[in-house]
Protein backbone atom coordinates (compact mmCIF):
# COMPACT_ATOMS: atom_id res chain seq x y z
CA UNK A 1 0.00 0.00 0.00
CA UNK A 2 1.34 3.45 -0.98
CA UNK A 3 0.68 6.56 1.59
CA UNK A 4 0.28 9.62 0.10
CA UNK A 5 1.81 12.39 1.65
CA UNK A 6 -1.52 14.16 1.92
CA UNK A 7 -3.71 11.31 3.37
CA UNK A 8 -4.69 11.33 6.73
CA UNK A 9 -2.50 7.59 7.70
CA UNK A 10 0.54 10.03 6.17
CA UNK A 11 -0.22 12.51 9.22
CA UNK A 12 -0.73 9.98 11.42
CA UNK A 13 2.48 7.82 10.51
CA UNK A 14 4.75 11.36 10.60
CA UNK A 15 3.19 12.16 14.15
CA UNK A 16 3.79 8.84 15.35
CA UNK A 17 7.71 9.02 14.46
CA UNK A 18 8.02 12.41 15.66
CA UNK A 19 6.70 11.70 18.97
CA UNK A 20 8.92 8.37 19.11
CA UNK A 21 12.02 10.32 18.13
CA UNK A 22 11.31 13.00 20.82
CA UNK A 23 10.68 10.34 23.33
CA UNK A 24 13.85 8.46 22.55
CA UNK A 25 15.59 11.90 22.28
CA UNK A 26 14.16 12.29 25.76
CA UNK A 27 15.04 9.25 27.67
CA UNK A 28 18.68 9.84 25.87
CA UNK A 29 18.60 13.46 27.78
CA UNK A 30 18.03 11.70 30.89
CA UNK A 31 20.21 9.03 30.87
CA UNK A 32 23.25 11.22 30.04
CA UNK A 33 21.89 13.57 33.33
CA UNK A 34 21.42 10.54 35.36
CA UNK A 35 24.97 9.79 34.09
CA UNK A 36 26.48 13.22 34.63
CA UNK A 37 24.75 13.01 38.22
CA UNK A 38 26.41 9.54 39.28
CA UNK A 39 29.97 10.79 37.80
CA UNK A 40 29.93 14.37 40.06
CA UNK A 41 28.55 12.25 42.76
CA UNK A 42 31.60 10.10 42.65
CA UNK A 43 34.00 12.65 42.19
CA UNK A 44 32.64 14.71 44.81
CA UNK A 45 33.41 11.40 47.09
CA UNK A 46 36.78 11.18 45.44
CA UNK A 47 37.60 14.27 46.58
CA UNK A 48 36.35 14.36 50.23
CA UNK A 49 38.29 11.16 50.86
CA UNK A 50 41.17 12.83 49.41
CA UNK A 51 40.91 15.48 51.73
CA UNK A 52 40.08 13.44 54.69
CA UNK A 53 43.33 11.46 53.92
CA UNK A 54 45.50 14.50 53.49
CA UNK A 55 44.23 15.87 57.20
CA UNK A 56 46.17 13.01 58.32
CA UNK A 57 50.40 13.25 58.69
CA UNK A 58 51.79 10.94 56.65
CA UNK A 59 52.54 8.40 59.63
CA UNK A 60 49.17 7.65 60.65
CA UNK A 61 48.09 6.87 57.13
CA UNK A 62 46.91 3.28 56.12
CA UNK A 63 48.77 1.55 53.30
CA UNK A 64 44.99 1.41 51.56
CA UNK A 65 45.23 5.26 52.17
CA UNK A 66 48.09 5.79 50.47
CA UNK A 67 47.22 3.81 47.18
CA UNK A 68 44.38 5.82 46.87
CA UNK A 69 45.86 9.27 47.24
CA UNK A 70 48.18 8.24 44.67
CA UNK A 71 46.05 6.38 42.36
CA UNK A 72 42.90 9.88 42.69
CA UNK A 73 45.61 13.07 43.37
CA UNK A 74 46.31 13.24 39.43
CA UNK A 75 48.74 16.34 40.46
CA UNK A 76 50.55 14.25 43.21
CA UNK A 77 51.07 12.08 40.22
CA UNK A 78 52.53 14.18 38.37
CA UNK A 79 55.40 15.88 40.87
CA UNK A 80 56.11 12.85 41.55
CA UNK A 81 57.37 11.37 38.24
CA UNK A 82 58.79 14.54 37.80
CA UNK A 83 60.24 14.24 40.73
CA UNK A 84 61.55 10.82 39.73
CA UNK A 85 63.10 12.02 36.59
CA UNK A 86 64.80 14.88 37.71
CA UNK A 87 64.62 15.53 41.84
CA UNK A 88 66.08 19.56 41.56
CA UNK A 89 63.12 20.41 39.20
CA UNK A 90 60.67 21.42 41.06
CA UNK A 91 58.96 24.62 41.77
CA UNK A 92 58.68 25.78 45.41
CA UNK A 93 54.81 25.40 44.46
CA UNK A 94 54.73 21.45 43.89
CA UNK A 95 57.24 21.07 46.72
CA UNK A 96 54.43 23.12 48.97
CA UNK A 97 51.86 20.95 47.23
CA UNK A 98 53.72 17.17 47.82
CA UNK A 99 54.36 17.95 51.48
CA UNK A 100 50.84 18.84 52.12
CA UNK A 101 49.68 15.73 50.32
CA UNK A 102 52.01 13.61 51.56
CA UNK A 103 51.57 14.89 54.72
CA UNK A 104 55.42 16.08 55.21
CA UNK A 105 56.58 18.49 57.00
CA UNK A 106 55.84 21.75 54.89
CA UNK A 107 59.41 23.74 54.55
CA UNK A 108 57.66 26.08 51.95
CA UNK A 109 55.49 27.56 54.52
CA UNK A 110 58.56 28.83 56.01
CA UNK A 111 59.99 30.70 53.29
CA UNK A 112 58.44 34.34 52.06
CA UNK A 113 56.79 34.96 49.16
CA UNK A 114 59.97 36.78 47.67
CA UNK A 115 62.00 33.77 49.25
CA UNK A 116 60.20 31.26 46.88
CA UNK A 117 60.61 33.17 43.95
CA UNK A 118 64.03 33.33 44.46
CA UNK A 119 64.44 29.29 44.49
CA UNK A 120 62.01 28.92 41.97
CA UNK A 121 64.58 31.33 39.74
CA UNK A 122 67.07 28.89 40.92
CA UNK A 123 65.36 26.01 39.96
CA UNK A 124 64.93 27.83 36.48
CA UNK A 125 68.26 28.10 35.84
CA UNK A 126 69.73 25.15 36.77
CA UNK A 127 71.25 25.60 39.98
CA UNK A 128 69.96 22.78 42.12
CA UNK A 129 72.93 22.94 44.30
CA UNK A 130 71.75 26.65 45.72
CA UNK A 131 68.23 25.67 45.42
CA UNK A 132 69.13 22.46 48.31
CA UNK A 133 70.90 24.97 49.96
CA UNK A 134 67.96 27.49 50.62
CA UNK A 135 65.59 24.34 50.84
CA UNK A 136 68.10 23.65 53.86
CA UNK A 137 66.91 26.92 55.49
CA UNK A 138 63.29 26.07 54.75
CA UNK A 139 63.92 23.00 57.14
CA UNK A 140 66.15 24.66 59.79
CA UNK A 141 63.23 27.42 60.00
CA UNK A 142 60.47 24.67 60.10
CA UNK A 143 62.24 22.80 63.09
CA UNK A 144 62.10 26.27 65.58
CA UNK A 145 62.30 29.57 65.89
CA UNK A 146 66.16 28.91 67.71
CA UNK A 147 69.06 27.73 66.43
CA UNK A 148 72.68 27.56 66.84
CA UNK A 149 75.02 29.74 64.71
CA UNK A 150 78.83 30.46 64.46
CA UNK A 151 80.46 29.77 67.93
CA UNK A 152 77.72 28.67 69.23
CA UNK A 153 75.53 31.63 69.02
CA UNK A 154 71.96 31.07 69.03
CA UNK A 155 69.71 32.88 66.60
CA UNK A 156 66.01 33.02 65.60
CA UNK A 157 66.36 31.78 61.71
CA UNK A 158 62.69 32.39 61.19
CA UNK A 159 63.00 36.36 61.62
CA UNK A 160 66.93 35.96 60.13
CA UNK A 161 67.10 37.23 56.51
CA UNK A 162 68.46 35.31 53.74
CA UNK A 163 71.51 36.92 53.13
CA UNK A 164 75.33 35.47 52.38
CA UNK A 165 76.73 37.21 55.41
CA UNK A 166 73.55 35.48 57.72
CA UNK A 167 74.20 32.33 55.66
CA UNK A 168 78.31 32.18 56.41
CA UNK A 169 77.32 33.64 60.46
CA UNK A 170 74.20 31.49 61.56
CA UNK A 171 72.50 29.13 58.77
CA UNK A 172 75.48 27.35 57.21
CA UNK A 173 76.32 25.93 61.26
CA UNK A 174 72.63 24.63 62.10
CA UNK A 175 73.66 21.86 60.04
CA UNK A 176 75.59 19.17 60.69
CA UNK A 177 76.31 16.99 57.85
CA UNK A 178 79.91 14.63 57.77
CA UNK A 179 79.49 14.81 53.88
CA UNK A 180 79.66 18.04 53.48
CA UNK A 181 76.70 18.17 51.11
CA UNK A 182 74.97 21.11 53.26
CA UNK A 183 78.03 23.04 53.07
CA UNK A 184 78.70 22.92 49.73
CA UNK A 185 75.17 23.97 48.95
CA UNK A 186 75.35 26.63 51.52
CA UNK A 187 78.65 28.00 49.09
CA UNK A 188 76.40 27.47 46.44
CA UNK A 189 73.38 29.52 47.11
CA UNK A 190 75.88 31.99 48.89
CA UNK A 191 77.38 32.23 45.09
CA UNK A 192 74.10 32.70 43.93
CA UNK A 193 73.22 35.60 46.44
CA UNK A 194 75.87 37.50 45.90
CA UNK A 195 75.84 37.37 41.63
CA UNK A 196 72.18 38.12 42.09
CA UNK A 197 73.03 41.50 43.99
CA UNK A 198 75.82 42.00 40.88
CA UNK A 199 73.11 41.39 38.33
CA UNK A 200 70.36 43.97 40.01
Amino acid sequence: MIIQPGSPLYASTTAYKSNSSEAISTRITATEKSTDKVSISQNALTEARLAEIKSKDGMSRSQEEWDFLFANDKILGEITEKTNKSPGSLTSAEIDYAQKARGLVNTMAFLSPDEKALYDKMVASGNTEAAFGLNNIAFIRAAGSLAGGEGGANYDPRNTAITADNIMRYFSHSIVDPSGNAQRQFQALIQFLQNNTADA
